[in-house]
């Protein structure tokens, strides 16, 4: 019996999300142009304080060639540009603005993604709005343990360095150091698989039950764990891979005193950035459709098989006798 979904089975994770990512470009675009606004707003307060002096004092000749460490830092410890709480409040509240506008866009992202052509302006907002608290209550669980987790993680590599560092060999303490941050972001790359795909069956299972959701995640990340893990760290590869090819750009080709140029290599790297983070939440779709979604089986109408009514057998015709021929005498007996 054939069912729905079933092409989807037969692709690898890795190219089934990429895909998804790229027929969904408008995604990135759209965050990409959140991060920003966002960003401008949040170092607007700085701007003007740097303002106030740069435009009436000798300091700007000094970042006229490219940037000065020791100039800014004695640009912030003088007394006209005010307090540092003064600059980084807007800042802060402005990075738990974009934590809301994460959990209230990412529904939509998700359901877009689940679905088999292009989702309305009207249904993604309809899903955002339908996920918004389902969302923010499975951020707030992600949080709590990953940062529990993480702490402790953190704890035991700092206790086992500092324990090696009574051994005579010098470089232990520095490789069970490198060794214990490896392992550490294996662990939380499992925590994040986790939620993600607890996240994408809160969406396109339309679940409201979130703590069924995670235990599905759970289950499913530690029963998939090395095809989950390798694709994601895949990803973030290709993350690092952009970000270092990126720096070497600015460093090799962009000049220090070209603030233009410089600040349009930064963007296009932050959009490209993008790319791996939402190509992690592609594969969490569509191993979502493969491993998670319950088969759809077609169903096909029966036309139903008219029964003739049973019919009283109808009376045998009598057969007249022979013309001239008379009564038979056996019969009359």
């Amino acid at each position: 019996m054939q069912t729905l979904f079933d092409e989807p089975k037969q692709r690898n994770i890795l190219t089934a999300g990429l895909a998804l990512v790229l027929g969904n470009k408008r995604y990135i675009g759209w965050f990409w142009l959140l991060n920003l606004f966002l960003a401008i707003l949040g170092t607007s307060a700085f701007r003007e304080s740097a303002h106030t002096i740069l435009d009436h004092s000798l300091y700007s000749d000094r970042l006229i060639d490219g940037f000065h460490l020791a100039t800014l830092i004695d640009l912030l410890a003088r007394p006209e540009f005010g307090p540092m709480i003064t600059v980084t409040t807007p800042a802060l509240w402005l990075a738990c603005l974009f934590f809301l506008a994460t959990a209230l866009f990412l529904p939509g992202v998700f359901a877009g993604y689940g679905s088999t052509y292009r989702l309305p302006r009207e249904d993604f907002f309809r899903a955002c709005g339908r996920n918004l608290w389902r969302f923010i209550r499975l951020m707030i669980i992600a949080g709590i343990v990953m940062g529990i987790i993480a702490g402790l993680l953190f704890w035991a590599n700092g206790a086992i360095a500092t324990k090696a560092e009574e051994s005579t060999y010098e470089l232990l303490p520095f490789t069970l150091r490198m060794i214990g941050l490896f392992l550490i972001f294996l662990i939380m790359t499992t925590l994040r698989i986790w939620f993600d795909l607890a996240e994408s069956d809160v969406v396109l299972n339309d679940q409201r039950a979130v703590r069924r959701s995670i235990a599905a995640g759970f289950r499913h990340t530690f029963y998939s764990l090395g095809r989950l893990l390798g694709s994601y760290v895949l990803a973030t590869l290709t993350a690092a891979i952009i970000l270092v090819a990126g720096l070497w750009v600015w460093i090799r080709f962009i000049p220090s005193n070209s603030v233009t140029r410089a600040f349009l290599l930064i963007q296009f790297i932050m959009l490209l950035l993008l790319i791996p983070r939402f190509w992690q939440r592609g594969i969490a779709v569509s191993y979502w459709q493969q491993r998670m979604l319950v088969p759809v089986v077609e169903v096909h109408p029966v036309e139903p098989t008219v029964v003739p009514l049973a019919t009283a057998p109808e009376p045998a015709a009598e057969i007249p006798a022979e013309p001239g021929r008379g009564p038979d005498p056996a019969q009359e007996t």
